[in-house]
C-alpha cells in the first residue's frame, strides 16, 4: 500500500513504511502519519522575545517545545541536530497533548502564557500541534508557532484558528534561493498572507552574505510585507557559519543595520538579531 503526503508541496509518495523527505512522516496501512507525534527533543521555558516575537505579549515567558524533522534543507540551519534528524537519530521524551497542556498549566505560576511550537519545523507534525493547541486554548492559554511556512493551504487554514501568534521565516525573496533550500517562495508568501488574516504575525529573514543580503532584495521583501500591512514586524538576523555553510564569514553588523534602514522605508517595526 502507498499514500501521498499532502501536508506540503513536496507531496511525498510513500510506500508502506517509507519515510518522507522531512523524516517525520511515514505510510502505515495506506495512511500518512507523523512519526514524531508527541516525541519531543526540546522543552524549555523561554522569554517570548527569543521566538522571536517583539510585539506579542512582551516580557512574557512561554513553554517552548520541539521534536525532529524539517521539510526544507537549509545548509545554514541553526538547529540541524534536530531538524535534520530522524526517528532513530536521537533520544526523545514522549508527551501526549494532555501531558504537555498540563505541564504548560503548571508553569503558569512561573509566568508561562502558553506553548510555542518551535526549534525544528513544527508543521511536519501538524497533527500534534493541532491537538495540543486545542487543549491549550481550552485552558485559556496561547499558542505560538515558529515555522518556515512550508505547508499546503488546506492544512494551514485548518490550523490557523488555533494559533495566536506566529513567527514565519521568509528566507529571502527570490525563487532561485528558495529552490536551493528545497522550498518554494510562493508557498511561504501565501502562508504569511493567510496567517496575517487570522493571528499576530512577525517575519524573520536570516541574512546570508552573498545570497539574500542585497539592499534591492530586502527593499523588495519589505515592500511586499508592507502591502499586507506595514505593521508586520520584520526581524533581520545576522548569519553565522553553521552546519554545511562554513565557507563564509558572519554577516557584517554594519550590513545588518544598513539593510534594516532599507526595510524601514516600508515597515514600521524592523528589528536586528544576533548583532
Amino acid at each position: 500500500m502507498s499514500a501521498i503526503c499532502e501536508l506540503c508541496f513536496h507531496h511525498c509518495k510513500l510506500e508502506e513504511g517509507q519515510t518522507s523527505l522531512c523524516r517525520a512522516r511515514t505510510c502505515r496501512d495506506g495512511a500518512v502519519i507523523p512519526l514524531n507525534y508527541g516525541k519531543l527533543t526540546s522543552l524549555d521555558l523561554d522569554p517570548i522575545e527569543k521566538k522571536p516575537l517583539r510585539r506579542f505579549r512582551p516580557g512574557s515567558l512561554i513553554l517552548s517545545v520541539g521534536s525532529f524533522g524539517c521539510n526544507l534543507r537549509c545548509p545554514f540551519c541553526q538547529n540541524h541536530e534536530i531538524s535534520m534528524a530522524g526517528e532513530t537519530d536521537m533520544q526523545t521524551v514522549e508527551l501526549s497533548p494532555e501531558q504537555l497542556t498540563s505541564k504548560a498549566a503548571e508553569l503558569r505560576t512561573r509566568g508561562n502564557i502558553g506553548v510555542a511550537y518551535t526549534y525544528n519545523e513544527p508543521l511536519v507534525s501538524c497533527e500534534y500541534v493541532r491537538d495540543c493547541a486545542s487543549l491549550v486554548h481550552a485552558q485559556g492559554m496561547v499558542n505560538v508557532l515558529v515555522t518556515n511556512g512550508t505547508i499546503e493551504e488546506t492544512p494551514w487554514r485548518t490550523l490557523l484558528p488555533l494559533i495566536d501568534a506566529a513567527n514565519i521565516d521568509l528566507k529571502g525573496f527570490t525563487p532561485a534561493w528558495y529552490r536551493r533550500l528545497g522550498g518554494d517562495l510562493e508557498t511561504v508568501k501565501r502562508s504569511i498572507i493567510l496567517a496575517a488574516e487570522q493571528c499576530h504575525v512577525e517575519v524573520t529573514t536570516l541574512l546570508v552574505p552573498g545570497e539574500n543580503d542585497s539592499a534591492e532584495e530586502i527593499r523588495e521583501l519589505a515592500q511586499w510585507l508592507a502591502s499586507i500591512s506595514p505593521e508586520i514586524p520584520l526581524h533581520l538576523s545576522r548569519f553565522f557559519p553553521r552546519y554545511q555553510m562554513t565557507d563564509r564569514p558572519p554577516t557584517p553588523v554594519e550590513q545588518v543595520y544598513r539593510l534594516a534602514e532599507a526595510a524601514q522605508e516600508y515597515l514600521s517595526h524592523v528589528y536586528t538579531g544576533n548583532c
